[in-house]
């Protein structure tokens, strides 16, 4: 891997607290992701599935974590079973994961290879009344694609069928929206290679750049500082391409006049960062993007003071909706008239603003969380509002990723990227 070693006693934690939420005389079970083939004999880069990363910091294909906190042998109430590693394979793929190393990684003392899975296996479930299956509930989730975890709950429960079955996803889904000290830093981490990314290409634009330029400019700074690369696919939208809200094409080339919407994020040790940024190609704003852009910037910045304990997401996206209408009205995009006809289900600033304003974020860029329970402090959100205006050729975006507090504003991860049009427009020039 590239990242520094994390400290296992985040992924001790992390196991404990699980461990506190399971039924009595229960196991848990959880899954490496498989490694996706292309075609012939090409494959995928691998990434990790993130709840087993979570709970054990295993970065490595083939591996399966068990937990039964009340299993009569303690040696077993912890296991992995990892792929065994050999000479061989040491020099056709590379090292993989020792005993030893494996504990040094995880904190999980008892360590077996995949060989002994079904023996094992047997003992522990003659020992168990429920197994803690690991399905996919995120609201966003649309998989198609049988995973490695998808099998090895078929195999379980036929095999097994006595036992009872229970979900790991709302344990995993209330644990892992609340950040560690650890993880806030690793987190920041990915926030602060992508602000070196920004410092790069603000000094790169110039008209007649393409897209994929500036995204070359982004992973060059980010493999140089020991990150895999893109936490999720890049948006590095020109001109009217902004107003394209998943556009990844990344191929148009960047004309004097336009404005250029990046939303982009470094990864770092598997954490996210999620940053979005709006600047002229030519170094300075026209009096009419910068004033849409200053309209941008506020809603931004007073809805982030409302990510607070307490709130609620669906609550907090009408109040953020309000902020909107104000300043589309400014900016003459709407009218009193449109907003006392609107829709309530599609009020009249989804014209101009049709997405959410934030998300959760950590190990996935769109991250746990159950979005019907009040946020808490140590939760990560993204701030992310737009204006998107199709007949004036031009889109902004600015997202920023903050960390809720026990009391007042959140923290700013992003606070050191520049956002402020004079900053913006000093630094490309």
């Amino acid at each position: 891997m590239k990242y520094d070693l994390i400290d296992n006693k985040l992924f001790i934690k992390n196991r404990n607290n699980f461990m506190a939420q399971m039924k009595p005389s229960s196991l848990a079970v959880f899954n490496s992701n498989d490694i996706y083939p292309v075609s012939a004999d090409s494959t995928l880069p691998f990434a990790q599935h993130r709840d087993i990363f979570y709970l054990s910091g295993v970065d490595q294909e083939e591996s399966i974590l068990v937990l039964f906190p009340d299993c009569p042998k303690e040696k077993h109430r912890e296991i992995l079973f990892l792929k065994e590693t050999n000479d061989h394979i040491a020099v056709w793929e590379g090292e993989k994961l020792t005993k030893e190393a494996a504990l040094k990684t995880s904190g999980i003392k008892t360590v077996y290879w995949l060989q002994d899975l079904e023996k094992i296996m047997f003992e522990l479930m003659t020992q168990c009344d429920t197994v803690y299956i690991n399905t996919n509930e995120h609201y966003r989730a649309n998989v198609e694609t049988e995973t490695r975890e998808d099998r090895f709950t078929k195999w379980l429960k036929d095999k097994y069928p006595a036992h009872s079955v229970a979900k790991s996803n709302p344990i995993l889904q209330r644990l892992r929206s609340v950040k560690d000290p650890i993880e806030l830093d690793l987190i920041q981490k990915a926030c602060d290679i992508t602000e070196k990314g920004f410092r790069r290409v603000l000094n790169f634009v110039k008209p007649d750049v393409w897209e994929y330029n500036i995204e070359a400019e982004f992973m060059h700074e980010f493999l140089n500082n020991r990150s895999k690369g893109f936490a999720y696919t890049p948006i590095i939208a020109a001109g009217n391409n902004a107003n394209v809200l998943h556009y990844i094409e990344n191929n148009q080339q960047c004309k004097s006049g336009d404005l250029i919407l990046m939303d982009v994020g470094a990864e770092y040790a598997n954490y996210s960062s999620d940053m979005t940024r709006t600047i002229p190609v030519s170094g300075k704003f026209t009096d009419r993007q910068k004033a849409v852009y200053n309209a941008v910037n506020r809603v931004k910045d007073e809805a982030t003071k409302m990510l607070v304990p307490g709130t609620l997401w669906e609550q907090y996206h009408i109040e953020v909706g309000k902020l909107m209408t104000s300043e589309l009205l400014g900016l003459g995009l709407i009218d009193k008239a449109d907003v006392q006809n609107e829709n309530p289900d599609w009020p009249a600033y989804k014209k101009y603003f049709m997405h959410g304003t934030s998300h959760h974020i950590g190990l996935d860029t769109h991250d746990y969380g159950l979005l019907h329970e009040p946020m808490q402090a140590n939760m990560v959100f993204t701030v992310e509002p737009g204006i998107y205006i199709p007949d004036e050729g031009f889109g902004i975006r600015l997202e920023d990723d903050v960390v809720i507090q026990d009391s007042g504003e959140p923290f700013n991860l992003m606070r050191n990227i520049p956002i402020e049009v004079e900053e913006i427009e000093e630094l490309m020039n």
